[in-house]
């Protein structure tokens, strides 16, 4: 292919959309590196400390698209301060300073400021797509900005994120001229909402195909907006409450009967539950069913929504289904893909969902290969059933709420289960354990887990060997998570070139001193060991036998970072 002209293989290279083919495709030689540097458009950072954005400019001059990540994974767990860092204003000031043609931004657990969003709004004039997913930082002013100035505006997507809403008004910051954009995701939204120019926006979006709305929007106003947007694709219903024998109710079913393109349905933040089967008639043709946010449809009402969905491939549901539920699932959704079972109230400490869910889950949904499963208990008989059934599994993460619980029928520990997971998962790329676990787990997973790339664990295992045996075995491992288990300095400091093809490691609440973590960055300078003493536990200066509360390291080539408080050390 070296003598083809680069304007054939630029053109070659841009049907390869999969970012990990792309990296493949700059590494076999320099002039394909430099031709897939110059064509690429989108880029996807894993970790914002990782590179400096320059160095991401300088690389790829032809920039359009970039998804970012800030804060490590455990945040959503609330193990990581609310302001250890993740700051996405260095970015963009570099974008806007060196005249970045941005158009799609997507950002992870960052923080984005009003004055941010203000400056994408004024220095991207083809500016597209904001998707932002559990950041924070920003208000419904910076919201305001960047409708009022975004022209091209296609997709603004607001998902689990923390705002301050004091007032409404954003929505009527569009301007009249406006009518570009395809999806609108406010559910996270907490404030009220100016229907009326929600319903304006609306009327003149025609290619709008995904919607989802907060709770402030009222039945009537949906009425209203399906009449609008018929072609609506992806709909998020905001507040569900109303009588069933009510003129407006009824308007709804009519509205809902001519939404027969809705693939995806989420949201009823909150809900009558009697009311649901005006949604009945749609269902038979929804490939994707979110009701995590939904603890008001529970029970028999929920279980007859369910027994209209023959074409799920997603469903993310609470646990309130119960076993009963999940086996209608299982008979009923045959095609489906991915399912998350979440629990009703994490604080509890009590699910409602069993082993027996889990295994009627695997028995009947033949194509099913990510499962995310919060549940009251396990058994190792259950999980070698389940492995036995779906070898087909990527992405297997089991949370019992009961951390350390051990098999609940003979009480010996869920090694045996899980080692059959990994053994019969040949492509399992994803892992999550929970449940009394030894070392002998560890054994499993590196022997047998040969394409797995992020493993998170907690409350396991027995010595350093647990750690050693995946640190060994795990080949292709990216990122892997600990939190309080027995792992030391022999462990951290085995294999410490492992850590170069990794992106990142945590630990938290283990037995590495803070010894350990120096030698760590003695060794490997091009790696960032910063421990976080939150609570000013521990003295830098002090001891190096001190035990680390916190850790958390990565690869970087843009060095120590400058935006770190007080709290956080990089060795």
């Amino acid at each position: 292919m070296n003598y083809f002209p680069d304007e054939v293989l630029e053109h070659i290279f841009d049907f390869v959309t999969s970012q990990r083919d792309r990296n493949s495709v700059s590494q076999v030689c320099k002039p394909w590196y430099k031709i897939e540097s110059t064509s690429r458009q989108k880029v996807f950072v894993g970790n914002c400390y990782a590179i400096s954005p320059q160095r991401v400019i300088e690389r790829f001059p032809g920039l359009k698209s970039i998804a970012l990540k800030g804060k490590p994974h455990f945040a959503d767990f609330n193990l990581v301060p609310n302001d250890w860092g993740g700051f996405v204003y260095p970015w963009i000031e570099a974008f806007a300073r060196n005249s970045v043609g941005l158009e799609e931004l997507k950002l992870k657990r960052m923080i984005i400021s009003d004055e941010c969003l203000e400056l994408i709004s004024r220095s991207f004039p083809n500016f597209k797509s904001l998707v932002l997913v559990s950041c924070e930082g920003f208000t419904i002013d910076g919201l305001a900005a960047i409708a009022s100035n975004c022209r091209f505006l296609r997709e603004l997507d607001l998902q689990e994120n923390d705002v301050e809403d004091h007032r409404g008004h954003w929505l009527s910051c569009f301007p009249d001229a406006c009518t570009s954009l395809v999806s609108l995701n406010f559910a996270c939204l907490k404030g009220e909402v100016n229907v009326a120019a929600l319903e304006r926006l609306i009327a003149r979006s025609p290619n709008l195909r995904s919607l989802r709305l907060n709770h402030a929007v009222p039945l009537d106003v949906l009425q209203k907006i399906l009449i609008r947007a018929p072609h609506l694709v992806d709909l998020g219903v905001g507040s569900y409450v109303n009588d069933p024998d009510s003129e407006t109710y009824n308007k709804l079913v009519m509205a809902i009967q001519k939404c027969m393109s809705v693939k995806s349905l989420s949201g009823f933040l909150e809900v009558a539950p009697h009311c649901l089967s005006a949604f009945h008639l749609i269902c038979p043709n929804l490939t994707s069913l979110n009701l995590s946010y939904a603890p008001g449809i529970h029970g028999a009402e929920l279980i007859k929504l369910i027994r209209h969905c023959m074409k799920l491939q997603r469903l993310w549901i609470l646990d309130c289904i119960g076993d009963q539920g999940l086996e209608v699932v299982a008979s009923t959704c045959k095609d489906l893909q991915e399912i998350r079972v979440f629990p009703s109230d994490p604080y509890v400490g009590n699910a409602a969902v069993t082993e027996v869910g889990l295994v009627a889950l695997s028995s009947g949904c033949h194509k099913l290969h990510s499962i995310l499963y919060f549940c009251q208990q396990m058994t190792n008989a259950a999980l070698i059933t389940v492995a036995k059934n779906r070898p087909n599994f990527t992405r297997f993460r089991l949370c019992i709420l009961d951390p350390t619980k051990p098999d609940a029928v003979t009480n010996q520990p869920l090694d045996e289960g899980f080692g059959a997971i990994v053994h019969s998962c040949k492509g399992l790329r994803r892992l999550s354990m929970a449940g009394l676990l030894t070392d002998k787990v560890f054994l499993y997973i590196g022997m047998y887990a040969e394409q797995l790339e992020m493993l998170s664990i907690a409350f396991a295992g027995d010595t350093d060997k647990g750690m050693q045996y995946l640190l060994n075995g795990c080949k292709k491992l990216r990122k892997l998570e600990i939190r309080d288990c027995p792992f030391g300095n022999a462990a951290l400091l085995m294999d410490v070139g492992k850590y170069e093809t990794m992106r990142s490691l945590w630990m938290s609440s283990c037995e590495v001193t803070l010894g350990g973590c120096k030698s760590l960055a003695k060794k490997m300078p091009r790696l960032n060991v910063e421990i976080i003493n939150e609570n000013d536990q521990t003295d830098v200066s002090a001891d190096d036998s001190q035990k680390v509360e916190k850790m958390f390291l990565y690869r970087t080539l843009a060095g120590r970072r400058e935006d770190a408080p007080e709290f956080v050390w990089t060795l």
